[in-house]
This record gives C-alpha cells, structure tokens and sequence, in this order.
C-alpha cells in the first residue's frame, strides 16, 4: 500500500516498543495527553481484536485510560484520520499488518505526529510484525523494559504461561509473564532441550572408548 504526500518538518514517527507489562501503553497515553494539555488535535486508535479492557479506550496494565477509536484493519487507519489531525497515537501496533508501515510513514509526510506502541517480540522471542520495520523508519524510538517476575531483573520478553501455541493470543498476567533473558524460555527452547535430554538418556555408550 503506498500513501502519498508532502513533506513537513514537524511530521515524524515515534515508536514505544518493549515486552508485556512494561508500560507502553502509559507511555503513549502519557505522550498524547500532554499533547492534548498543548490544545493539539489529537485522535487515538487502537485494533478492534484488542478486547481485553475496553472497547472505546486504550487502558494499560496499570488500569491507566484513554478514549479511542477502534480499527479493523491497516487502511481503516488512514480512512479514520481527520486531515487536520495534529497527533495520532496508534496502540497495540504488533496486531496490525505491515501495511502499518505505509500508513505511518504516509500520516507522517502529512506533517503529523505520529506515536505507535506495540510488542517488539512475541512470546517466541521473536520479532513482532510489523514492528521491526517501524523501528527502522522512526525518528524517535524507545524501548521500555519491565520487571522479570522470577528474579526481578530488567525483562525484555514475554513469556507465556498459558493458552495455546498461536502467535497472537490476547491475555494478561494470567497468561504472559515478563522475563529476563536469563528466565525466559520460548516454546521451541524447551522442546530442544526435552530431545537433548532424550538423547543423553538413549545414547549408547562407545565400549571400544571407554
């Protein structure tokens, strides 16, 4: 999908990325309600599989809240922004296709802010698209760390504990857990390390060897 449109300076994209429970969605909400304090025209948007709290409001873990609009797909995006929009915050980024890439890129060359928030990793530990490629494009990107619930330690993934094997899998504490490298462990990780084990215990030993 490509969008096109002029350039301005003030136009840019901004990216708050990290693992669950890490507060990306405070900080997108604390961004846009400072925008909103400087009496710019802001609009917030968030994708309709996001049930999890609210229907009309994008809410953090910490149960922090703002009003928005929800959006089926990529181009319902580009449709529901007002021209005259100053600031578009977009929540939950990782639900959306690459398309999103496009479209911010296209909102931003119309001189908006543009603030995006989104899991940089699902809970294979693997990056989340389309996300790596906003972090490409954007002028300003923070990535925020949570807490790793088996040893307190900065945690940059989202461990699963719960649910089924589908990338994307709505839940909060009750399925996903944020982990330090260390305590994480992916699905495919473990199921490595159950066939090593199998094979330790099956080896045969080399008689002429030993």
């Amino acid at each position: 999908m490509t969008v096109h449109g002029f350039a301005f300076p003030q136009g840019r994209i901004e990216v708050i990325c990290g693992p669950m429970f890490s507060g990306k969605s405070e900080e997108l909400i604390r961004r846009v309600r400072r925008a909103i304090i400087a009496r710019q025209r802001v609009q917030v948007l968030k994708p309709t599989i996001d049930t999890r709290y609210s229907n009309s409001q994008v809410v953090s873990h910490s149960d922090v809240r703002l009003n928005a609009s929800c959006v089926a797909t990529v181009r319902d995006i580009y449709t529901a922004v007002h021209p005259r929009t100053e600031v578009v915050g977009i929540d939950e980024a990782q639900f959306f296709d690459e398309e999103l890439v496009a479209v911010c890129n296209g909102l931003a060359n119309r001189g908006m802010r543009v603030i995006v928030a989104g899991l940089d990793m699902d809970y294979r530990g693997v990056p989340f698209a389309p996300m790596p490629k906003l972090l490409g494009v954007a002028e300003i990107v923070t990535k925020i760390q949570a807490v790793c619930m088996e040893c307190g330690a900065p945690a940059s993934f989202s461990q699963r504990i719960g649910g089924t094997t589908d990338t994307v899998e709505l839940g909060s504490s009750e399925r996903y857990e944020a982990r330090c490298r260390r305590h994480f462990e992916p699905e495919e990780e473990r199921q490595m390390e159950l066939l090593r084990a199998r094979a330790e215990v099956l080896r045969v030993p080399n008689i002429a060897r030993d």
